[in-house]
């Protein structure tokens, strides 16, 4: 943000040292400090409040696509199920022999004809 060189930083003190004196300069310093690590431990407060509900909305949003995804797979595997039972239904309605008395009888008798 503001970028202080040691030559900017050495005015502000010669600057603070004939404003404020040799005796109240240490006392406001420690002051200024403190009011300087107070502000900057509130802006990483906020800053990682803010990473922390950024990273909640991406994975509420991540988890929301996998969901999707997921519906939409089980969606084609439902459908795929559905085709698949209707073709093995067709396979057996026309692969199935007439029904007659000799298939039935067939059928019922379990011996092998006699050679």
């Amino acid at each position: 943000m503001f970028e202080l060189g040691w030559f900017e930083i050495g005015i502000i003190g010669v600057i603070a040292l004939v404003v404020l004196g040799p005796e109240r300069l240490p006392k406001a310093a420690r002051f200024a400090g403190l009011w300087v690590r107070k502000a900057r431990a509130q802006w990483f407060a906020v800053k990682s409040e803010m990473e922390r509900e950024l990273a909640a909305e991406e994975m509420k949003a991540s988890l929301q696509a996998e969901r999707e995804a997921i519906r939409d797979a089980v969606k084609q595997l439902d459908d795929e199920a559905r085709e698949l039972q209707s073709g093995v239904r067709d396979i057996e309605r026309n692969d199935a022999p007439p029904a007659t008395d000799e298939a039935a009888g067939a059928a019922a008798d379990p011996k092998p004809p006699a050679p």
